[in-house]
């Protein structure tokens, strides 16, 4: 593991332990050039997914890219941030599993808004807003008051 710091290539695990949710190994590591520390994480990678945007354009599932969508709209929430961790890895697992290797983006967009439904309405309405394209104030008012209609029933 090439070290973050000087670029040196060998690293020394001093440490290993599953991560909270058990979808990864966080290992702490220490540089042997530098003697600088550092985290990894490895997960299990069931295939290589292909991501099929609205324009026919394809591009690799990039899981930090997914997390950083989910914790923008989670930004300021009082969220655990495992949730959000179970969130991403419970998404990327369904997408895995699902026995196809190219994935539509408009799936992995309902897939973390039915999931962000669940976790914080607020999260919810921010990643929509982004995700159905609002264009003004109206569609965030309409959006919002679906919700909690929702929320009352």
């Amino acid at each position: 593991m090439r070290c973050p710091y000087c670029g040196h290539e060998d690293s020394q695990v001093k440490d290993s332990r599953p991560t909270d949710d058990g979808a990864a190994i966080r290992r702490r590591r220490q540089c042997e050039g530098c003697a600088a520390r550092f985290t990894t994480f490895e997960r299990i990678q069931l295939r290589d997914l292909t991501v099929v945007k609205s324009e026919d354009r394809r591009e690799p599932f990039d899981r930090e890219k997914l997390a950083r969508s989910v914790a923008i709209a989670c930004r300021k929430r009082p969220i655990d941030q495992v949730r959000v961790e179970r969130l991403i890895s419970g998404i990327q697992r369904q997408l895995e599993t699902s026995g196809e290797s190219e994935v539509p983006a408009k799936q992995i967009g309902e897939l973390v808004m039915e999931g962000l439904r669940g976790l914080d309405s607020v999260a919810y309405i921010r990643f929509a807003s982004v995700y159905k394209e609002f264009a003004e104030a109206r569609d965030f008012h309409e959006f919002a008051g679906a919700v909690a209609e929702a929320g009352e029933n």
